[in-house]
């Protein structure tokens, strides 16, 4: 009886949807990193994209390398997880090294670039940057939360 009352006693509050992403930290081995001039709205990304229902993280990060920017990846480790509060976005980030392929666009992207760390942080947002940069350093993975522009916490 207590747990009945206890229930029903609870708000009823719907279920939140959210979305899950994946994107890629490619590295090439003179540091540069890969960056996507994206077609929808003009902004420097990471390559990247949701998630499919069927599809491990790791192969979603190499197929959405691949579409977006013809380069062909191996994956190597998770460096962050990010969450944008007001889209319902988790983004999960992995460290890649090129295996292969040539730099092209695609209709998800009209530039395709490898830029040193000093131009992630002159061309990005910092909701996106940090995720490159946090791909550089051992101390992963981070668990970031920002609301779409500016971070809010961080480990």
């Amino acid at each position: 009886m207590l747990l009945y009352m206890s229930n029903s006693a609870q708000k009823t509050t719907s279920t939140p949807l959210h979305s899950v992403s994946v994107a890629g930290a490619v590295v090439r081995e003179d540091g540069r990193l890969l960056a996507i001039r994206r077609a929808d709205n003009g902004t420097w990304e990471l390559p990247g994209g949701v998630l499919e229902l069927t599809e491990s993280p790791e192969a979603g990060v190499t197929r959405e390398v691949w579409e977006e920017t013809g380069i062909r990846v191996q994956v190597e480790e998770l460096t962050g997880v990010y969450k944008n509060i007001t889209r319902g976005v988790v983004a999960l980030v992995f460290r890649c090294k090129p295996a292969g392929g040539e730099e092209r666009t695609s209709a998800e992207s009209t530039a395709v670039e490898w830029l040193t760390p000093e131009e992630i942080t002159t061309r990005m947002t910092e909701v996106y940057a940090i995720r490159l940069l946090d791909a550089l350093d051992d101390k992963g993975p981070h668990v970031r939360t920002h609301d779409g522009r500016h971070l809010i916490t961080q480990q």
